[in-house]
């Protein structure tokens, strides 16, 4: 699943408008919308998208033996 899916599936679950969510986040929706596009969201950008939407944002390398880098 690439990152736009998942952004838009988040906003669709929290029954937030894209345009809101960007205004949410500090950014315009016409840039909110390139970056959804391109998939060049910050990780800092992507956990403010998760706090916006009552979420958390937890991106990580995992290993078989629990090491999470």
């Amino acid at each position: 699943m690439t990152m736009e899916q998942k952004i838009k599936m988040a906003a669709a679950y929290k029954g937030m408008s894209q345009a809101a969510l960007a205004r949410a986040i500090g950014m315009t929706p016409s840039n909110f919308n390139q970056k959804v596009k391109r998939a060049t969201f910050t990780e800092d950008e992507l956990h403010a998208i998760a706090q916006a939407l009552g979420g958390i944002y937890v991106a990580a390398f995992e290993f078989p033996d629990g090491t999470k880098i």
